[in-house]
């Protein structure tokens, strides 16, 4: 479709301290949630599905402006380094598809 611009946020985390999967999923769930509630952007865990302290979560949303959806997903970058200090961010990587 002209115009339409989808933005991919990848974000890999990591949860100290997590010893199981159900530590994990129980800290995971809450940040699932208000993800989309906060930024109305779709969520999912997408990678490290078996690690007990490491998550790979995708974000992705849908624009007509490509510089609205960088903004979009960087300010849900800024969100979970200022509002969730338990989670340390590895690594961020937003992908624009044209």
């Amino acid at each position: 479709m002209p115009g339409t611009k989808i933005g991919v946020l990848s974000l890999h985390l990591r949860l100290e301290g997590c010893d199981s999967l159900k530590a994990k999923r129980r800290r995971l769930k809450p940040l699932l949630a208000r993800l989309p509630r906060e930024f109305n952007v779709s969520v999912a865990e997408v990678g490290h599905l078996d690690a007990w302290q490491d998550t790979l979560i995708a974000c992705a949303l849908v624009s007509n402006d490509a510089a609205h959806a960088q903004r979009a997903l960087q300010s849900v970058v800024n969100w979970i380094e200022t509002h969730w200090p338990d989670v340390l961010l590895v690594d961020d990587q937003i992908e624009i598809i044209q």
